[in-house]
């Protein structure tokens, strides 16, 4: 037992030592080429394919629907994060191609209610700020 409790003190000891140990780091500026090269082309197809989607006559219509007009909704993706953008892209893909798009109206109408409670937008007249 003593012989552990020596070789557990003595790795306790190193760690410490060595956790003391400056670490160097090398920075540099980065310039908006490499930033771009570096960011995926996904998030800008993903923004392409919704905003795609949302201009199709049938969509625009079931949008005026529900009363939020078609440029509210791009205004909307266009501020949503690229997480969001790709999960809207996947409903935008799970949709059938000819007609039924009812759940992502739907996903999309929740999208924009819920920023316009939280106090990120104003696209429904019926809903109050929390802010």
């Amino acid at each position: 037992m003593t012989l552990l409790k020596r070789l557990l003190a003595s790795m306790l000891i190193v760690s410490t030592t060595l956790m003391g140990l400056p670490l160097t780091a090398h920075a540099s500026l980065v310039s908006t080429e490499d930033v771009t090269a570096a960011a995926p082309d996904s998030a800008l197809s993903n923004r392409d394919k919704v905003n795609h989607f949302l201009n199709r006559e049938d969509v625009r219509a079931a949008l005026q629907g529900q009363g939020v007009s078609s440029t509210d909704a791009v205004n909307r993706v266009q501020a949503m994060t690229d997480a969001e953008v790709a999960q809207l892209a996947s409903r935008v893909d799970q949709a059938p191609a000819g007609g039924e798009v009812l759940g992502l109206i739907f996903t999309v109408f929740i999208v924009l209610l819920v920023t316009d409670i939280v106090g990120l937008t104003k696209v429904f007249p019926f809903t109050r700020s929390v802010r």
